[in-house]
Formats: structure tokens, C-alpha cells, sequence
């Protein structure tokens, strides 16, 4: 049994939860339940990400105190647990936990300590949305290119980490694989930013431009922590890193896997200024970076900025959590952005769901019921056909997959045995082996037997494999299969169709 510790990145709470961090938080559940599914040590975490600007400038343009902006809009980020079943172990908030401050002013020293901080005046061009400086050759057409905003000119003394120093050791850690980043598209965008040669950034802003919100530098208080370093810390204040705590040994320390779950938009902060702040304070890396593309919809990534966010819980509301998770995991690429539509959504539940297991687990079980009195019958041996090799293929199929972080080949190799059972019913026709055996062919009784409860074994593997990706929906089916045992309930329809009205 391994140990693995799992996070995703924290939002900024300057809005309400959007579907692109949903799908984060999917994906990243996904892993978690997977891996305890298979009996190892997990722990998963998530928070939010409360000190930067542009939570303190939404909450001003609202008219009400940050912190009460904050803590009524992270609220609404630990409130996804339930409707989009998530098994998250902890959920840190940066502005109000007492381990984070802690651990941020532990981090920060330890990089002091080893010469790694400096201060200086500085000038540059700020991006609020992303809080990040950029150069001129980074910008799109003079803006922000993730946000298409102009960013603003500041100039102000600063406290600067020396990331130049650590140019070598990312560049060896990278390539040796001891610091994993998938999928190798972006390993290769990280070593090629390495590689143009690594500039010591930022790490501070005047308490003044941060509109006195954030956490004071520790021994300066003009100035509060850059957002960056201050948010990239809670991977490990959450584990009471600043108290040394048992958590920090247990879960990084000598964890065997530490891993993050990030977007593309944010590889730099993780895949580069994180493992250098580790370095500098003399801790362990994480082991692998796990980095997605977007949700998209008409071409365009969602954003609170951009103002094409989609309410995740609405969702869940309309069509159900089922339907929301299967789209997330069954047609979200492990490459390449994600075009959201309600069509696509209700199509991908319809055609798998309704009408691939549904239809599958409802005529097994009603056949088990009309020809065998709903008891199951013992499953003799497995014949060699194509659904028995799909069977014993697919858990290792899953394992293989996920540990690419590639969810849509995951469930792939599921599927195939729901389309392959079905095929297998359609070709044995256990209603024609039914009159066979009323006619008193003995013969066809057995293999009528046989096939049913190869069936039901085809649907309970099903069932178990689709634990990690649709929860409730696996236990519900589980439940409609005996959970195990021999006597079956009364089919009923577990994915019943979605009509939209118009």
C-alpha cells in the first residue's frame, strides 16, 4: 500500500465557483477515490486562495468589507462538496486558517535563512487577474494573454526571491523525471521556459497597493506576502508545515506521491517557482504535476473575468450530478481545451448512462427475475469470449490510465464491457434459450444460467470500476445487482432520460 496526497489549486474567491474549477475538482476526486478504491493512503485537499488583490478590488466595487466578501464567497467553494460528490479529506482557506499564516512565515524564513531573499525597487507590468508580472514579449497584442486586458504599469520597492539561483537544479529535476510534470507537452513548455533563462521574481507588494489585505512579510510590515508565494504555501501549511506538525511528515515528507492538479494557465507558478521555493527552504518536491487544458465554451475559456462563467451547482440542479461528472471524465481530453454545451452534456448521459448501462443493468436484472425467480446463479466459469477478456482487462486498463491522469481512456476501458455485454446479450439471446429450456431442452436451461450470471458478474465489475468516477450512480447500481449477494430487488430505472423544456 502507497501513501498519496493529492491537492488541486486554490480559486481566488473574487466571484462565485465556476464549471472550470468544478471540473478540477472532479478530476482530482476522480484520483483520490481511485487510489483508496485500490487500498492505498489518501489524503485530498482543496481550499481557496482569499489574500490576493483582486478579491480586495471586487470586494470595494461591492461595498463591503474584504473579509466578509471573502468569507461568504469561499463558502460557496467548500459548499461544492455535496452537489458535485466530493471527497475532499480538507479544505483550507489562506485568509482564516491559523496553520496557513504559520507555515507562510516558516517558509518565508527558511528561504531568508539560506540568502535567497533580497529586496529592490522594481517597475513592471501587472496583470491583476492573473497577479503576475509580465514582460512586453509575453503580451498579446499589448495585453494579458489569458485575461485580454492591458496590465498595469507599478513601480514600487519589493522584496525579490533569487529563483535564478535554482535555473540548474529544475532543469536536472525536470528532465531526470524526479519532478513529473504530464502531460510531456507541458514538461517540454517548462524545460523551454527554464531554458530561456530564469529571472528572480517578486514576492512582496506594499501593504498600501494591497489594500493593507494579505499576510504581513514577517519583520516588514509595509509590506504584505506576494499572493503567489503565500498561495502555493498551502500544499504544505495545510499539513502544519509551520509547526513541523505530524501531518507535514505523514503526507509530505514520506508520502510516495505528492501530487498537484493544476490548469495550464498557472504551470509556471507550480511547475517552476514552487519547486525553487522548496529547494530554498530545504524541503521535499512534489513528485508529479498533473496539468489540464480548459473548459471552453464557444471557443472561449470560462472565466469570472471574461463573463461566460457557468454555475456548476445549476448544473447539478437541472440535470443531476450524474450526468455533470460522466461529461467531465468521459469527454473532457487529457489534451486539448473542452467546449461546453448543455447538448453535449445531455447526450454523452443519454447515450452511456440511459442507454448503454442502464439498459444493460435493467433487462439483466428483469431476466434474472422472469427466468430465474431473482436468484443469481453461481457463476461456474468464465467462458473465453470477448466480454470475459473485456472483464478481466479493464481494472488494469483503469490503472494504467490514471496514472497518465487520463480519465477519458479510464473510462474508455470501462465502457467496453458495457458495450460488450450488451453485444453479448443481443448474440446469446437468452429469451430464445428460454423457451428452449420450457420446451424441456436441459441443455439450453444451463447455458441460459451461465449466461446470466455472467451478466450480472460483467455488471458488477461495472459497478466497481465506476465507483471513483460516478459514486452515488455506482452504489445505486451495485444496490440494483444485490450488492454482492444472490437474491436481486425489483428493477427500477436508474438513469432516467433528461427532457429540456424550451
Amino acid at each position: 500500500m502507497s501513501r498519496h496526497y493529492l491537492t488541486t489549486a486554490i480559486p481566488y474567491v473574487n466571484s462565485k465557483p465556476h464549471l472550470g474549477f468544478a471540473m478540477e475538482l472532479v478530476q482530482t476526486d476522480v484520483m483520490a477515490r481511485h487510489w483508496r478504491h485500490r487500498g492505498h493512503e489518501v489524503r485530498f485537499l482543496t481550499g481557496t486562495d482569499d489574500n490576493s488583490l483582486k478579491n480586495a478590488i471586487a470586494a470595494e466595487a461591492e461595498g463591503v468589507p474584504t473579509k466578509d466578501f471573502v468569507d461568504r464567497n469561499a463558502a460557496a467553494f467548500e459548499a461544492l462538496r455535496e452537489p458535485l460528490q466530493i471527497s475532499f479529506d480538507d479544505f483550507i482557506r489562506t485568509s482564516a486558517d491559523p496553520r496557513h499564516r504559520a507555515g507562510v512565515d516558516r517558509l518565508w524564513r527558511a528561504a531568508d535563512a539560506q540568502g535567497d531573499l533580497y529586496r529592490k525597487d522594481f517597475q513592471g507590468l501587472y496583470c491583476v487577474g492573473c497577479e503576475q508580472f509580465y514582460t512586453e514579449a509575453e503580451l498579446a497584442d499589448g495585453n494579458c494573454p489569458e485575461h485580454f486586458t492591458p496590465p498595469a504599469q507599478v513601480s514600487e520597492e519589493n522584496w525579490f526571491f533569487k529563483l535564478s539561483r535554482y535555473e540548474d537544479k529544475l532543469r536536472e529535476l525536470i528532465e531526470s523525471g524526479t519532478l513529473r510534470i504530464e502531460p510531456e507537452s507541458r514538461r517540454n513548455e517548462v524545460l523551454g521556459f527554464i531554458n530561456t533563462g530564469l529571472q528572480d521574481f517578486s514576492i512582496s507588494r506594499s501593504t498600501e497597493r494591497a489594500r493593507g489585505w494579505g499576510i504581513e512579510v514577517p519583520g516588514d510590515p509595509g509590506q504584505v506576502v506576494y499572493v503567489w508565494w503565500d498561495a502555493l504555501g498551502n500544499y504544505i501549511t495545510a499539513l502544519d508545515y509551520g509547526t513541523n506538525g505530524e501531518n507535514y511528515r505523514h503526507w509530505w515528507a514520506e508520502s510516495d506521491e505528492r501530487t498537484h492538479v493544476i490548469g495550464k494557465g498557472i504551470i509556471r507558478f507550480h511547475a517552476v517557482y514552487w519547486p525553487a521555493m522548496l529547494l530554498s527552504a530545504g524541503q521535499p518536491l512534489p513528485t508529479t504535476i498533473f496539468v489540464h487544458d480548459y473548459l471552453t465554451v464557444e471557443g472561449r475559456k470560462l472565466g469570472k473575468s471574461l463573463g461566460n462563467a457557468i454555475d456548476p451547482v445549476a448544473i447539478v440542479n437541472d440535470f443531476g450530478a450524474d450526468a455533470l461528472r460522466w461529461w467531465l471524465v468521459r469527454d473532457v481530453p487529457r489534451v486539448g481545451d473542452a467546449d461546453y454545451t448543455t447538448e453535449r452534456l445531455l447526450g454523452r448521459y443519454h447515450e452511456d448512462l440511459a442507454n448503454g448501462l442502464g439498459n444493460l443493468v435493467n433487462r439483466t436484472v428483469s431476466m434474472v427475475h422472469k427466468y430465474r425467480g431473482g436468484t443469481v446463479p453461481p457463476l461456474t466459469a468464465l467462458p473465453e469470449i470477448p466480454l470475459t477478456d473485456v472483464i478481466s482487462a479493464a481494472p488494469k486498463a483503469v490503472d494504467a490510465a490514471l496514472a497518465r491522469f487520463d480519465l477519458r481512456t479510464a473510462t474508455a476501458a470501462v465502457w467496453k464491457i458495457v458495450e460488450e455485454a450488451n453485444r453479448y446479450v443481443v448474440e446469446v439471446q437468452p429469451w430464445t434459450l428460454a423457451r428452449e429450456e420450457k420446451a424441456g431442452d436441459a441443455e439450453s436451461g444451463q447455458r441460459l444460467s451461465d449466461a446470466l450470471a455472467l451478466l450480472i458478474h460483467a455488471a458488477r465489475v461495472v459497478a466497481e470500476e465506476l465507483t471513483p468516477f460516478l459514486p452515488a450512480a455506482a452504489a445505486r447500481v451495485a444496490a440494483q445487482l444485490g450488492d454482492g449477494g444472490d437474491r436481486l430487488g425489483a428493477p427500477e430505472p436508474l438513469f432516467p432520460r433528461i427532457e429540456v423544456s424550451s
